[in-house]
């Protein structure tokens, strides 16, 4: 069944334009709060409960008052914690043994978009099954309990606190970061109070960047998706590591004291081969969009790997299919289901540190055997981007990219799951080739989606 809302990660788009709207988003907090009413277990004083967390853009404030509206409307209660990052609302929704957690974020996105992101009692994303049912509420009429059944709602002060210290808790009690100079860019987002106490808390000498968000400044030329800002920063600085999330905290990339970027796939790399030192990993989990050298690497290792489609999703539902601990995309979503239920930027980053704590090296070294192919990934913004994926002229130009590849690189092609945009990447061997055959493909998507443009 196709979804109408739900896309890879929630619900989301241009604040103002449907469906992130505050009618459409109290709906949606109603129409969530029946399908919890008719599905979960009834919590002890008859109210079920669901935590309310956000990132730092202004359209926040307006949208988590119409989520809170409509989940009180069905019978709620509401647990309301701010800023925090989007896994430690699916921490904190696990902790307090709550029937859901939601996050208002739109992640790496700029400020004028907005989301709505939805995670079970574990802690976990919601399956397919339970979204689909969320937009089949959302065509019933929205009425409204009596006023002695209505949900209430309250702030957890706390919030920070308890998530500060789980994140601390996954690092190794016989470490500490004495000795390491780390720069933490938090994106202007929701973990601008986190992650520098975090950091800080385990004996690092921390400078943070991106830790004044105003409501607009979210991703705006910094954090996981702008990291060049860091690496910039970290050589100014004389630092060892830069550490770089996104909006929502749930993306990762790191640099070390050169200034030389380690995307997600060279990240799970290091967390892979760190692990492999004190026991086994069975398997990685990775996506179409993982560079073939990881997967050769941990092949060498001794280590299988899988790929699933592109989402963390589907990178998680894979890996609590085989019962494998380590996955993630190059994006910097990476998944330790040892120690969290979630793609987390913060703790993520702790097992990197860890493991150069372990090593007494820098990363540089952690990351000898896995040299990337070089990809190139273009974004074609085009209108109904999945209807042109299959073109003939776009299959043709591909078919020609990939001859001219061979079995030494790959073409991958695929719709956005969170923005009107077609994904084009190329990887090969040879920069220039590659960088030359995704734009080719690039352009004969616009043209033809665009004709005459």
């Amino acid at each position: 069944m196709s979804r109408r809302y739900f896309g890879t990660d929630g619900v989301r788009g241009r604040v103002g334009d449907s469906p992130i709207t505050p009618d459409f988003v109290m709906r949606l907090g109603f129409a969530a709060g029946e399908v919890l009413v008719s599905t979960a277990p009834v919590a002890r004083g008859g109210h079920l409960a669901v935590l309310i967390g956000k990132d730092t853009r202004v359209s926040g404030y307006m949208l988590e008052a119409a989520l809170e509206s409509g989940l009180a409307a069905a019978g709620i209660d509401v647990l309301l914690c701010g800023p925090l990052p989007t896994p430690g609302v699916a921490y904190l929704t696990r902790a307090l043994r709550l029937q859901g957690g939601v996050v208002i974020s739109a992640s790496h996105n700029l400020f004028e978009d907005n989301g709505i992101k939805f995670f079970g009692a574990d802690g976990g994303k919601l399956p397919d099954a339970v979204e689909l049912a969320i937009e089949d509420a959302l065509d019933r009429p929205m009425n409204c309990r009596s006023s002695r059944e209505l949900g209430k709602a309250r702030r957890i002060d706390d919030a920070q606190g308890r998530y500060i210290e789980f994140c601390k808790s996954t690092f190794p009690a016989s470490f500490d970061l004495r000795g390491l100079k780390l720069v933490i860019d938090c994106a202007h987002g929701a973990a601008y109070h986190i992650a520098p106490k975090v950091f800080h808390e385990l004996g690092a000498d921390v400078i943070s960047m991106g830790d004044q968000p105003n409501g607009f400044n979210i991703n705006d030329g910094c954090g996981a998706t702008h990291p060049k800002a860091l690496c910039e920063r970290v050589v100014l600085e004389g630092a060892d590591i830069g550490i770089s999330l996104d909006g929502d905290g749930d993306r990762l990339m790191m640099c070390d004291s050169s200034g030389t970027l380690y995307d997600g796939d060279q990240l799970i790399y290091v967390i892979a081969r760190d692990r492999l030192r004190t026991g086994k990993v069975p398997g990685v989990v990775g996506t179409q969009m993982t560079n073939l050298a990881l997967e050769q690497a941990l092949t060498q290792l001794g280590v299988r790997f899988m790929r699933d489609k592109v989402g963390d999703r589907y990178v998680l539902e894979m890996m609590l299919e085989r019962g494998w601990e380590i996955g993630g995309e190059n994006s910097g979503h990476i998944i330790c289901l040892d120690k969290h239920t979630t793609g987390d930027g913060i703790i993520s980053a702790l097992q990197v540190l860890a493991a150069v704590v372990r090593s007494g090296t820098g990363l540089a070294n952690l990351l000898n055997g896995l040299r990337l192919y070089p990809q190139k990934l273009l974004n074609v913004r085009v209108d109904r981007p999945a209807s042109w994926l299959d073109d003939p002229r776009v299959t043709a130009v591909c078919g020609e990219a990939e001859r001219a590849l061979g079995d030494r690189g790959r073409v991958l092609l695929r719709a956005s799951g969170t923005e009107p945009v077609v994904r084009v990447m190329v990887e090969g061997e040879d920069d220039t080739q590659v960088a030359s055959l995704a734009a080719s493909i690039a352009e004969q998507i616009r043209a033809v989606a665009q004709p005459g443009a």
